[in-house]
């Protein structure tokens, strides 16, 4: 089967959320079909990109250029596609275009956060806020992208449910979890019973809590819906504690959250390097994040699979990602994240929360998320023709 799985959402530079999903997933793929691979010889994986500059980041497998996901052409990239003659494709994104495609097509919703949350960026220009706006008011348009394609993936549960409360569509729904990429730089620290073993665990993790910062790491935009206010505000109920917010942020965003709390101890990165971000995980008491809504939260998995316990706010796909190992806190409520930072003060939580995170991030990745999109693309086919197209 010649599967074309689409990589031109990948970017050039830093990793955005679709973009390492993308390249995850294609390079999980790979391993699986390529040689030694559990499925050698059944398949094969072209790649479409735009631009190779692109390929800096995907594995080493065929390519083939297409016009840009933001071209006037993307309504018509079926066209270029059915030059390829795919057995199957596969989309990263529900936006691909389809008109006059020859083949069976999966493509992915990865949340619905503007419909719940529906405050466009702050840099946005009014009319495009405004079309930002309108877009999200009818669940029609989303329905429409959906029912294009003979399959849809989401990567939680949680999209999928709501994509079924929502009706959104009545194609079959498959779950092609995300997952978090391997933090090469730095080194964690080992789990307790690797340390000392099961018998001294506790002395143990006493010792690496003692090890940690005050410091709590929050890694994620400065969207409205990221919730980023109410950090800052349990920040001042932290005084001994610093907040290390390690994205890109705008001088509005960074004036607006220091207004907020005078006395809290803030620290803008400004955009961190792998190497940053991880020695702050290593360091830090928490990873904590106050967002209303998400579609997944790869943040989450990064710092649990180091040992960093996660303190996050009360939602649903949070509860997915880290089930027990997780604290969680009423997303608009500051004294509640100050009281579960405060918890892991105690050394014995704090090392049940590290090694129970170490062991639920084990259940999140991309060779598990290539296994589930292959099952998938091998049915697509049937499925396709059981709706008319051959």
């Amino acid at each position: 089967m010649k599967i074309v799985f689409d990589c031109r959402y990948t970017r050039v530079g830093r990793h955005d959320g679709i973009s390492r999903y993308t390249a995850g997933v294609v390079a999980a793929l790979a391993e699986l079909v390529g040689p030694g691979g559990a499925h050698a010889g059944e398949h094969t994986v072209t790649m479409l990109i735009s631009d190779t500059k692109q390929l800096d980041k995907l594995p080493d497998l065929p390519y083939k250029l297409a016009s840009s996901p933001t071209s006037p052409r993307e309504p018509f990239v079926a066209l270029q596609v059915n030059t390829l003659e795919p057995d199957v494709v596969f989309t990263p994104m529900q936006t691909m275009g389809t008109f006059g495609r020859k083949y069976p097509l999966a493509l992915t919703l990865h949340d619905l956060i503007y419909y719940s949350n529906p405050t466009p960026p702050r840099e946005f220009a009014w009319p495009l806020r405004l079309l930002w706006r309108l877009y999200h008011v009818s669940w029609w348009p989303q329905r429409m992208l959906l029912n294009r394609a003979d399959a849809v993936v989401t990567v939680s549960r949680t999209t999928e449910a709501l994509v079924e409360e929502h009706h959104l569509t009545k194609r079959p729904i498959v779950v092609v979890s995300n997952a978090a990429d391997e933090l090469e730089a730095g080194v964690a620290a080992p789990a307790p019973e690797t340390a000392a073993g099961a018998d001294d665990s506790e002395r143990a993790s006493a010792a690496r809590l003692a090890t940690r910062d005050k410091s709590l790491v929050y890694m994620g935009s400065f969207m409205p819906y990221k919730n980023v206010e109410t950090l800052v505000r349990a920040m001042a109920l932290l005084p001994d504690y610093e907040l290390h917010l390690m994205s890109t942020v705008r001088d509005a965003d960074r004036a607006r959250l220091i207004a907020l709390a005078p006395g809290a101890q803030l620290v803008f990165h400004n955009g961190a390097s792998d190497a940053e971000y991880v020695a702050e995980l290593d360091r830090a008491t928490a990873l904590v994040t106050a967002s209303l809504d998400e579609g997944f939260g790869i943040p989450l998995v990064e710092s649990m699979g180091r040992g960093t316990p996660v303190v996050v706010s009360d939602i649903a796909v949070f509860r997915e990602i880290g089930a027990d190992a997780g604290l969680y806190f009423g997303a608009e409520s500051p004294d509640e994240l100050a009281a579960k930072v405060r918890e892991l003060e105690d050394p014995a939580e704090w090392a049940e929360r590290s090694s129970a995170g170490r062991v639920q991030a084990a259940t999140f990745s991309w060779a598990a998320s290539a296994q589930a999109l292959l099952g998938l693309l091998e049915r697509l086919p049937a499925l396709a023709r059981s709706r008319g197209r051959r």
